[in-house]
């Protein structure tokens, strides 16, 4: 037994030496890592342009109408005749319906036959008078018989006077049996039809008149804007544009017309109102609108795309391309964001070139490679996309 042992230690003690000597004799190099690859990020960028740039407010309009006319009548009469259709556009003056004007010709007539009755005794009486006269200058007519006559010859002339006037009230009357459009514009629903009566105390009348040609409309700012506002209307007047609720369609361009006197306390926003020609009919009552008042056009502002533009918890920034290819953050100023161009006053040169599409996988000193013609087309698409999903 102890033979056995002996021999095992002096097996195992053997084993230990040998792989001593291997190890410390052998020619060993340490392990060298290798180097790694830096990460070039694709990218679009553009470089920084100076342009004229227009500095606008923005505010939510309401188009309201130029002028409305409710057209009501005068006088209660059957309506014998409607002259219009709805929807029409109308200009100043044109007949919209017909009462009946029989009962009203007649009272001229009878008017006008009193009045002729009138006159032709005023016109024996004024031929007494002068008899008379001639009589009371020989002394054949009394002073008494004289002015009596020249009393009378003047009553009549009232007389006359009078149903001239009631002639001219029932030629007026007569007038209102025409209902026509007191201003230029466009027809609504009719009220009425043909047959029945209308009255003067009709709460809807026969119809409203909408003038849309100018056209008119009401918009908000902030009462912060209100001092610049005045600042440069007070050069002259400032242009009002009109887009679309989603800014994609220009409406119309108009003038400023007004700021309201006073300021809303309860939303601290001063109300403006513009009037624009309207010529092609894009503007109607009722519709909201994007407004935007031009201050002022800044001449050589530098622009780069909105999309440039990052936000941080410093601020917003955007990314520059150095010369060796690397992105350096920037902090910039953006004055306006408008049309999908930002306009920068602080943070950046003209010349430079700025990263539009692609900042998500940078970070400072990345490498980045520009891409350009159709590759930067469909990088801006991929960029799109990626947006797009929630």
């Amino acid at each position: 037994m102890k033979r056995n042992l002996t021999i095992a230690c002096a097996a195992l003690a053997a084993i230990l030496i040998g792989g001593s000597l291997w190890f410390f004799g052998t020619d060993r190099k340490p392990a060298v890592a290798a180097a790694p690859v830096p990460v070039v990020v694709p990218v679009v960028a553009a470089t920084v342009t100076g342009k004229d740039v227009p500095i606008y407010l923005r505010g939510i309009g309401t188009v309201i109408a130029y002028n409305t006319d409710v057209v009501r009548s005068q006088i209660q009469g059957q309506i014998v005749k409607i002259a219009f259709t709805e929807g029409q556009t109308v200009k100043t003056g044109d007949l919209l319906a017909q009462i009946d004007p029989r009962p009203y010709e007649a009272q001229i007539e009878q008017l006008t036959a009193n009045r002729d009755r009138d006159q032709a005794q005023l016109a024996n009486a004024e031929a007494n008078l002068a008899r008379y006269n001639q009589l009371g200058d020989k002394g054949y007519a009394t002073p008494q018989l004289i002015e009596t006559q020249t009393a009378q010859v003047a009553q009549l002339k009232a007389a006359v006077k009078a149903d001239q006037a009631q002639i001219d009230e029932a030629n007026v009357q007569l007038s209102y049996t025409r209902l026509t459009s007191a201003i230029p514009g466009i027809t609504g629903v009719r009220q009425i039809d043909v047959g029945n009566v209308i009255h003067p105390t009709d709460p809807n009348g026969l119809v409203v008149v909408t003038q849309i040609e100018p056209i008119s409309m009401l918009f908000t700012l902030p009462q912060t804007d209100l001092p610049v506002i005045q600042e440069h209307a007070a050069k002259g007047p400032l242009k009002v544009i009109a887009y679309s609720q989603d800014n994609k369609v220009k409406l119309d361009e108009g003038t400023l017309l007004l700021v309201n006197n006073e300021i809303a306390g309860t939303t601290g926003t001063v109300q403006l109102k513009a009037v624009f020609p309207n010529h092609e009919h894009r503007l109607w009552p009722g519709q909201l609108v994007n407004a935007r008042l031009l201050l002022q056009i800044q001449k050589g502002a530098l622009t780069v795309a909105g999309s440039a533009v990052q936000q941080g918890p410093n601020g917003s920034y955007v990314y520059v391309v150095t010369d060796g290819q690397t992105a350096a953050l920037r902090p910039v100023h953006v004055a306006q964001i408008s049309d999908g161009q930002a306009l920068i006053d602080q943070g950046l040169k003209s010349g430079e070139v700025v990263v539009v599409d692609g900042q998500y996988r940078l970070t400072e000193g990345s490498r980045v490679r520009e891409l350009h013609g159709k590759a930067a087309q469909e990088a801006d698409l991929q960029s799109a996309v990626q947006d797009a999903i929630p």
